[in-house]
């Protein structure tokens, strides 16, 4: 078990052995040592340890880490801006959600990509998620740049934040106060080392409007506004990766006519805004699945008429706009024998969230006595989520994502963690294959990675003078 250092002083001694501070930097002095024991103190350190000073050094040695060893966190768009040119093609980009065992999965996925020569992979994490999972920005990124560096990764770090999502009840009675949230949310993902944002405002989209254009216009305004915003945030030599969204996931299906009004309102939106800024590299698009699936009263999640075609149309038409091609939401719970068809459509990037989770949960190896416990926090703290009709499995299902956040540490001590983690990696491996990211490493040659080193924390710069 990795250790939790609560002084400063406590976690200065856990580098021992293995990198030293000097002259405001963090040095490996042995890089075998960091990656094997090091790197584990400082992910946990920051995940668990009740000292904000010790936090706070900790996620600076690991951002420090992360660029000193080759892994520091990058920006996907100038290889989408390759696709759109039609320079790389025929493999789908997975973006994975993070919500359990956050730093164990990081390593796991970049271990898996190592050994199957896997060029880019995002790891990601929505706004919603981030509350009930326990995982602000500023804890999530360090955890997967510490997760890489455990792994020996040695490339650019893809760290997303997903469904930046505007409520479109709240927006309806306050539109300055949802858009303020967003806008700080961009802020503090940008903080945190956030180099790719998707920007969702598709939730504003009003079908009753009487033109195409009209019922995206709040959505492609909302969304060049934010992108505006973003590109002022963007550190020295870097374009964040920013993605949109013109229809809600779980809603009715995209067509051409939508992703031409949002591309062509949202580019003059943005010029008025930025003349000649860069947009979005890749738009998200409704095919006909929802987020988690949906739960069947005695177990397992119902069929989903997935319109393939959708993706590869839109997909040809954001090209011509300079974006990668549509994204595909809630997939993670599709039938494995579907995942091999998204790639020949020329899909640019698939997200996975709730059967990661699942797999966690329903492992023949997590603890019954744990599951027992986690179902009754469901039921004691969810409740008022329960919709008529349901069944108790049903319910738990769509609940226990919830119960994250409370468990986040007993979820991180598993004492069979490392056989769930092992077939979470068998299943990364099969994705990786039915989406061709398999011998892709070559594709991170589009990528550049600007130095971007961070001022030592105040009070570490006291620990190491004393």
């Amino acid at each position: 078990m990795a250790t939790v250092a609560e002084t400063v002083p406590q976690l200065v001694a856990l580098l021992e052995g293995a990198a030293r501070l000097e002259g405001g930097r963090l040095l490996v002095t042995d890089e075998v040592a960091f990656r094997a024991r090091t790197i584990h103190d400082l992910a946990w350190t920051q995940t668990f340890s009740t000292d904000a000073a010790t936090v706070e050094a900790a996620r600076w040695m690991i951002w420090e880490a992360s660029q000193e060893l080759g892994a520091p966190s990058a920006s996907i768009h100038e290889l989408y801006a390759a696709r759109s040119r039609g320079e790389v093609s025929g493999f789908t980009v997975p973006a994975i959600n993070l919500r359990a065992q956050t730093f164990d999965m990081a390593r796991t996925i970049f271990a898996t990509a190592m050994a199957k020569e896997v060029g880019p992979v995002i790891l990601e994490l929505a706004r919603s998620e981030q509350t009930y999972t326990y995982q602000r920005v500023f804890e999530y990124a360090p955890n997967i740049l510490a997760g890489a560096v455990a792994a020996g990764w040695r490339g650019p770090v893809f760290i997303q934040g997903d469904h930046y999502q505007f409520n479109a009840k709240k927006y309806a009675a306050d539109p300055e106060a949802v858009t303020e949230e967003i806008r700080k949310a961009c802020r503090d993902a940008v903080a945190a080392g956030y180099l790719n944002i998707d920007v969702d405002s598709s939730t504003l989209v009003d079908l009753t409007q009487p033109d195409v254009d009209a019922e995206q216009k709040v959505n492609y305004t909302r969304a060049a506004e934010i992108t505006a915003l973003i590109r002022d945030l963007e550190p020295a030599g870097v374009t964040i990766s920013v993605g949109g969204e013109i229809g809600e996931v779980g809603k009715q299906n995209s067509n051409e006519a939508e992703l031409r009004a949002y591309l062509d309102g949202y580019r003059l939106e943005l010029d008025a805004r930025r003349p000649g800024a860069t947009g979005v590299s890749k738009v998200s698009v409704q095919t006909g699945t929802s987020h988690g699936g949906v739960p069947l009263p005695g177990g397992g999640v119902a069929e989903v008429k997935l319109d393939f075609e959708v993706l590869r149309v839109l997909g040809e038409v954001a090209r011509t706009y300079g974006a990668a091609g549509a994204v595909q939401h809630g997939a993670s719970t599709l039938p494995d024998e579907l995942f091999h068809r998204f790639a020949g459509v020329e899909t640019a990037e698939i997200h996975l969230a709730t059967g990661f989770q699942n797999a966690l949960y329903e492992h023949p190896a997590f603890p019954a006595a744990l599951h027992r416990e986690i179902e009754a926090w469901c039921f004691a703290n969810a409740a008022d989520e329960r919709k008529p009709g349901t069944t108790d499995t049903q319910f738990v299902y769509t609940t226990r994502k919830k119960a994250i956040g409370p468990f986040k540490r007993q979820l991180w001590e598993l004492a069979t963690k490392d056989e769930i983690l092992a077939s979470q990696g068998a299943k990364i491996a099969f994705l990786f294959d039915q989406l061709k990211m398999d011998g892709t490493a070559g594709l991170l040659r589009f990528v550049t990675t600007p130095a971007w080193h961070r001022p030592m924390p105040e009070t570490l710069g006291v620990a190491v003078a004393g």
